[in-house]
């Protein structure tokens, strides 16, 4: 009989938080536990999830400067609270995973109060609101990078860098070598602007081309993601620069686009630069400026220093200084290798393990039987198909 345990994940609604709490569900399916995912309804939209992983919504409440939003916020929180309880009272986890975002927030206030161990994940270099309010209280806090802000140096005795789980379809990429590139050869560029896309890129990366030498330009491939609102201007422009380039609001086989692509252009998310380093591609980043706390500005370092980006903030994001950039690593021989080297450099691709490894080692004793055969729990939420084909087994 197999032994497994079971555990829970939280995480906010945008792919930067779920992404790798589903890189962890699936390994920690891979291992033979049992993993249920707590989210909010945006987050349940989200693509990804492991077929086998239970997602259960539950109120996230957002508490902001205004006033206004204080009341609502505390009864969702404290309503997400008793209903996170009574799932770990079925689903007796042997631990709880914070990914981060207002959804994790009463996921760890019911494990607190039910006193079951719990890990929190930041993926960005700046120790985001829902982690640092839980970071006291936590057993082990998993990171990223080196150096995070805003994580105060008392509890380094439980802080353990582990990066940030990406796709397997991208680790697999980091077994493969960098796209072969002549000074004849097919230029690919791949421009994304994370989950949504982003407007300034649409608006300045077809006239940042454009004002490549054209020995550079006439060999360029583009590949742009685009926001819906978008797309029609960003297709005339690269029409009218004689630039070919695809465009799309989403891109289903971006892990692929990746691994043909010479360069990015993109914002600087959490899991973009996961992305990046795991893959070993050279990289413009243009950080988000409204960020929480400015992150983006400080995800891109590592990778910066390293030698595998160049960032660009985005008020001097222009066409010109855009072409600047591309060339200065373009046209000097082996420039764009030797960034792709830099770039693989700053990589974790053993994130999604170790991370296991870690939540691995808190917990109750394992247990040797399945979860509840029930179609409806006493916590109020609904199985997932999945959850609930499994019970029946």
């Amino acid at each position: 009989m197999t032994i497994s345990r079971h555990y829970v994940l939280a995480a906010g609604g945008t792919g930067g938080h779920l992404i790798p709490a589903f890189a962890l569900g699936q390994e920690l399916i891979n291992r033979g536990h049992h993993v249920a995912l707590i989210t909010d309804e945006r987050g349940a939209k989200i693509p990804g999830c492991p077929d086998k992983m239970a997602t259960h919504k539950l109120p996230a409440g957002r508490i902001t400067k205004n006033l206004s939003s204080w009341l609502p916020g505390l009864k969702a929180i404290a309503d997400g609270r008793a209903m996170a309880r009574r799932l770990y009272e079925d689903f007796a986890p042997s631990a709880v995973v914070g990914f981060g975002g207002y959804p994790a927030f009463p996921a760890l206030l019911g494990a607190f109060a039910e006193k079951i161990p719990t890990i929190i994940h930041e993926q960005n270099a700046v120790l985001g609101r829902v982690n640092r309010f839980t970071a006291r209280q936590v057993n082990a806090i998993a990171t990223s990078y080196p150096d995070v802000l805003r994580l105060s140096p008392r509890y380094a005795s439980k802080v353990h860098l582990v990066g940030n789980p990406v796709r397997e379809e991208v680790l697999e990429l980091r077994e493969q070598p960098y796209p072969a590139l002549s000074t004849e050869g097919i230029f690919r560029v791949l421009v994304t602007g994370g989950s949504q896309g982003a407007t300034v890129l649409s608006n300045v990366v077809p006239d940042g081309l454009s004002n490549l030498p054209m020995s550079l330009r006439r060999r360029l491939q583009v590949t742009q993601q685009c926001r819906a609102e978008d797309i029609d201007a960003v297709r005339a422009a690269y029409a009218a620069h004689d630039i070919p380039a695809e465009l799309a609001t989403y891109l289903p086989d971006l892990p692929q686009r990746l691994g043909w692509a010479h360069m990015v252009i993109s914002r600087a998310g959490a899991s973009t630069i996961a992305e990046l380093t795991c893959a070993g591609r050279p990289a413009i980043l243009v950080p988000l400026p409204s960020a929480t706390d400015d992150h983006q500005s400080y995800n891109v370092k590592e990778m910066v220093e390293a030698g595998g980006a160049r960032a660009i903030a985005q008020p001097e994001f222009t066409a010109l200084e855009l072409a600047k950039q591309i060339q200065i690593i373009a046209f000097e021989p082996g420039a764009m290798e030797n960034a792709a080297k830099a770039a693989k450099s700053c990589g974790r691709p053993n994130a999604v393990a170790d991370l296991a490894d870690l939540v691995e080692s808190f917990g109750r004793a394992p247990i040797m039987h399945g979860i509840k055969s029930q179609t409806q729990s006493s916590s109020g939420f609904s199985p997932s198909p999945a959850l609930a084909k499994e019970n029946a087994a």
